[in-house]
């Protein structure tokens, strides 16, 4: 069989120490952390977009890259090929999971019909690739933004026709994530959003947002798919205001279309950081609120006010993003995926293996790092001791709802001024220095 990365071996685990740069320095899959291996901690996973159809283009100029599996004369070809190359490069990275939306893996045709008999070609071949690998889906999702039709959106169009085109390449979309055994599927509503209220109904348009989810939940239960289904919070771009702007939107959305109980969120901290938070907010948000699903591992530059999509290499974030993560549980059928792509002058497809190194070990680091912060319980113990207040008696007949205002000022008025006490910031930010 053709190989489109020959002069890659497998990476593996070479240790700290190590100068090969095509190596994990940090990243051992089989290293027990809190008793768990780290690649199931972890749960790496590669994107397909971006890895294998971004080809290195921005809203400057076209495409730099030149991939060999992109250059046959038949579009489906150029599919196969490229599906085969992805699978080669999972496997020689030893990564366990990939993500792509319908449109990365088979181009779209003429009619919807020729369309999903192309999706079923390839997923075919997908299919006997995952066997052979052992490589899992982690999600599966949908490209309803990028062909004119979606313009105004999919799921919040004026046209109850373009509604329905929708919903129908969503139903299929998720047929083939059940059928690649996904793990879960995920809803980006890439133009869900509006450019001015001028010309917009916002609240047809978040209703019919809530039916369209509300009906792909009814159809997850006919197809009896059982991964989980995630909504990913982004705030702006393309549209100038997102419906899914981020996890507290997502959550006060979910609640008011009955849809709690069926979803999570799918955070990525690039959308985090567009959104005015920091992506360990995001996280903690979603976490508290039972929502905490998986994560689209990347990063923004903060000097650009546009999802750059880097790859996550900030050892800090990556050590307060998996402190998050650990604290709420870890994942179940979420992961961590890297939503990222390489820069426009990084041509070869050598740096597609150099940058994905990169964010596995820094997660590996970051990992490591939480996990000493939880094995060793200052930050929990400072916190705790913080609002000790609130586990007397006086706090829990709060927080139980036992006292009224006039309680409260009658305690107030006998016991006089309250003590205030220091935050330590300064000194818990040299103390998580430590451990970085």
């Amino acid at each position: 069989m053709r190989e489109y990365f020959p002069e890659i071996e497998k990476i593996v685990f070479e240790g700290p120490g190590s100068k090969n740069p095509l190596s994990f320095k940090h990243y051992d899959a089989n290293e027990l952390v809190m008793g768990r291996k780290m690649s199931e901690h972890l749960r790496f996973s590669a994107c397909y977009w971006h890895t294998f159809k971004g080809l290195g283009s921005d809203p400057f100029g076209g495409p730099t890259f030149i991939r060999e599996y992109d250059l046959a004369a038949d579009e489906m070809e150029v599919a196969e090929n490229a599906m085969r190359a992805a699978f080669e490069f999972f496997s020689k990275l030893g990564i366990g999971f990939w993500c792509f939306h319908d449109r990365d893996i088979a181009p779209e045709a003429d009619s919807l019909q020729e369309t999903n008999q192309r999706l079923d070609r390839i997923v075919d071949l997908a299919e006997s690739l995952q066997d052979d690998t052992g490589i899992k889906l982690l999600w599966g999702t949908t490209n309803a933004f990028s062909h004119r039709r979606f313009m105004a959106g999919a799921a919040t169009n004026p046209s109850p026709a373009i509604f329905a085109y929708a919903a129908s390449q969503v139903k299929k979309a998720m047929e083939l994530t059940h059928r690649l055994g996904g793990q879960g599927y995920v809803f980006w509503g890439g133009r869900e959003g509006y450019e001015t209220l001028i010309n917009t109904d916002m609240q047809r348009e978040l209703d019919h947002l809530g039916r369209f989810l509300q009906m792909a939940v009814e159809y997850r239960r006919q197809l009896g798919f059982k991964g989980a289904l995630y909504i990913e919070p982004k705030p702006k771009e393309p549209t100038k205001h997102q419906y899914d702007f981020d996890a507290g939107t997502c959550h006060a959305f979910l609640q008011k279309y009955g849809l709690m109980e069926h979803f999570k969120l799918n955070i990525e901290a690039n959308h985090a950081t567009l959104a005015g938070h920091t992506f360990q907010h995001e996280l903690a948000y979603a976490a508290a609120n039972g929502l905490l699903g998986s994560v689209d591992a990347n990063r923004g530059d903060l000097l650009l006010g546009w999802d750059t999509d880097q790859f996550p290499t900030d050892i800090r974030d990556t050590t307060l993003a998996m402190h998050i993560i650990l604290k709420a549980g870890g994942f179940s059928t979420g992961g961590l995926n890297f939503d990222a792509k390489l820069r426009r002058q990084s041509i070869d497809p050598v740096d597609l293996f150099h940058a994905h190194i990169g964010g596995m070990d820094a997660f590996a680091r970051g990992l490591k790092n939480a996990a000493r912060m939880i094995e060793d319980g200052v930050f929990t113990d400072f916190i705790r001791n913080r609002y000790a207040g609130w586990d007397g008696e006086f706090g829990r007949r709060i927080e139980r709802g036992d006292l009224a205002f006039a309680d409260l000022e009658k305690y107030t008025l006998e016991k006089g001024e309250p003590e205030v006490r220091s935050g330590r910031q300064e000194m818990l930010e040299n103390l998580l220095n430590q451990y970085l």
